[in-house]
């Protein structure tokens, strides 16, 4: 059985979507684009997909044109464990018309959703105090970009 990758359409701007998302992660790169020749809906050279890897997971872009567009049925979670690393995700994945949204959630500059999440998230949501564990809840339901020692803090009480 072969390898299983994720295709993301764009409206054009796959290569660049590209190039900034494998400039945020180590073990990243692009391996190959494919480019529009004569003839087609773009201008020839125009990338027609971009082949790269996110961390060692395989992806493709493809500049499919206006008809589909993300949304928050699909995101891309990325786990940390200190605030310093969620932090400087957080500003890059928002900067140039990125969005955030709540409890951890945002989406890029293309439109792609993400989730920025906390090892310890599980811990405070779900542990053993049930008490603590609501204040944990109601506390990130509050926040837009997920504050790791606020959430401790609303769990310990």
């Amino acid at each position: 059985m072969g390898q299983i990758g994720t295709c993301l359409w764009f409206d054009g701007r796959a290569e660049e979507a590209a190039e900034f998302y494998v400039g945020l992660f180590e073990n990243s790169g692009i391996k190959e684009v494919a480019r529009w020749g004569e003839g087609g809906p773009y201008p020839a050279g125009t990338a027609l997909t971009v082949q790269f890897d996110l961390d060692g997971r395989s992806f493709r872009g493809l500049n499919g044109g206006p008809e589909f567009t993300f949304n928050e049925s699909i995101s891309f979670e990325l786990f940390f464990d200190s605030q310093e690393e969620l932090d400087a995700k957080w500003a890059a994945l928002t900067a140039d018309g990125g969005q955030e949204s709540q409890c951890g959630w945002l989406k890029d500059k293309f439109g792609v959703s993400w989730q920025l999440i906390p090892n310890m998230l599980p811990s405070v949501l779900n542990g053993p105090d049930q008490e603590g564990a609501g204040r944990a809840m109601q506390a990130m339901l509050g926040m837009r970009k997920l504050d790791i020692a606020a959430l401790q803090a609303a769990y310990d009480g």
